[in-house]
């Protein structure tokens, strides 16, 4: 997962400026033009840093980083100003500041800071992605009275029983489902509801980084490995130590990657790039994704080993669409959890609305049900949700009607998907058999199959 970092800024084109730098870069960035919405931006977006301009519309940047400072004692708050004075410094030094930029902003020097912060903060292991506990986080927040939700939560219940009586950590996990579908509550349920609970999470999605990217990532580096490694970084899996290591669509990792990720699960050490020595580590691995892993290993992109190492334990998530009446157990929790953030009366779902609800074949899952409801919460015109107010997809319905699985985009390559699903289903996984049928070579279907991931 990237570093958060909340921008409050009343300049609007330098904050999407900011932004779209650190996006860039690595970070996951959200602004905020006023005091109000970094105090809402620091309850739900929970920043690993925040730039903080001294003049807001409704506040000073002081009076706001007083409050960041009783929010969070340990997060680190960048003062911002075009007000550039020793005098400003001081106070915002004195008030709790890690540290001070002018404006206008030297966006690379504004990067350097931040690593450094960043990295400091890794080192005592405070970042907000380790303790980030979201309420209810364990096997409660599972929710769903389905048979396959049940089902679901009794393996846990026995994965989690079995290593309290043990005393040790079960091997790796692989959790599997459609995206959207909920894979990353049951990571965090196994963590805290699990022998591992006062350890640290930590999460990366490895979908969102570039190979390189991610090794430095997860490994680290010591100063000098490259040119810009101007100081020693531990990685994702040294913070993880004595806890969880989340590595969401583990299946989009580079084979250089997965090298190291199959050494890591095998020997249970890390080294840091340009390090000589290895370090052991004492972490829980929990890997998920999208995408059928099996067939990555049949086209040759994904290694088996590392396939087998990751699934000693799998678990699958259902869609939404399979789980009936769970839609509106989930739908009235979003309509409680989304009236009490923007502060509005709980609108009631009406007879039209669940029906809706219920017939919606959810290619998002709850995901898009989430969404769906937040939207229908803002929009209300009344005391009830009728279903012309549910902004409901019509991609679940377009792709029924060509063959589409829900869940799958809707574009041209999906007819070509399924004429190889198809093909592959009538032969029974033979490939040549299956590019007789379409009339290609054997190279050409392989190219195909690795291309749609099939």
């Amino acid at each position: 997962m990237s570093l958060g970092i909340l921008i409050v800024e009343d300049e609007a084109s330098l904050a999407r400026n900011v932004a779209t730098f650190l996006g860039r870069n690595g970070y996951s960035a959200r602004i905020a033009g006023t005091g109000r919405e970094a105090r809402a931006a620091m309850r739900e977006f929970m920043p690993d840093l925040v730039l903080l301009d001294m003049r807001l519309p409704d506040a000073t940047g002081l009076e706001l980083l007083a409050e960041l400072r009783a929010l969070d004692p340990a997060l680190p708050v960048v003062i911002m100003t075009a007000y550039a004075s020793i005098q400003t410094a001081v106070e915002a030094m004195k008030a709790g500041a890690d540290d001070y930029v002018g404006k206008p902003l030297v966006l690379a020097e504004l990067k350097l800071l931040i690593d450094r912060l960043v990295g400091a903060q890794r080192a005592q292991g405070r970042l907000a992605y380790h303790r980030r506990k979201e309420a209810a986080g364990g096997l409660e927040a599972i929710l769903g009275e389905s048979k396959p939700m049940q089902e679901l939560r009794a393996q846990i219940t026995r994965l989690l029983a079995a290593e309290r009586s043990a005393g040790v950590t079960a091997p790796a996990v692989l959790v599997t489902g459609e995206t959207g579908s909920g894979k990353e509550l049951v990571a965090r349920a196994l963590h805290e509801s699990g022998v591992r609970a006062a350890g640290p999470f930590v999460e990366l999605n490895c979908s969102a980084l570039p190979s390189n990217l991610i090794e430095d990532e997860l490994f680290g580096h010591e100063r000098g490995a490259f040119t810009d490694a101007k100081e020693r970084r531990i990685g994702l899996v040294e913070a993880a130590d004595g806890g969880t290591l989340f590595l969401d669509e583990i299946g989009d990792v580079e084979p250089q990657v997965q090298v190291k990720l199959l050494r890591l699960l095998e020997e249970r050490t890390v080294r840091r790039l340009g390090a000589v020595r290895e370090h052991k580590v004492d972490i829980r691995v929990v890997a998920a994704t999208h995408r059928p892993l099996e067939s990555l290993v049949e086209a040759g992109t994904f290694r088996a080993d590392l396939y087998f190492r990751l699934r000693v334990v799998q678990l699958e998530v259902p869609p939404l669409r399979h789980r009936g009446d769970d839609v509106l157990l989930l739908a009235e929790r979003f309509l409680e959890r989304f009236a009490q953030r923007y502060r509005r009366p709980r609108p009631e779902l009406a007879v039209s609305a669940r029906a809706a609800l219920r017939d919606h074949p959810w290619p998002g899952n709850v995901r898009e049900l989430r969404n769906v409801i937040e939207q229908a919460v803002l929009m209300a015109r009344g005391e009830r949700v009728e279903a012309e107010d549910l902004a409901l997809s019509r991609v679940g319905q377009a792709a029924a009607a060509i063959g589409v699985a829900p869940g799958a985009s809707l574009v041209l390559g999906d007819v070509e998907r399924n004429l190889l699903r198809e093909a592959l289903a009538r032969t029974q996984g033979n490939i040549t058999a299956a590019a007789r049928q379409l009339g290609i070579t054997r190279d050409t279907l392989r190219y195909r199959i690795q291309k749609y991931g099939l």
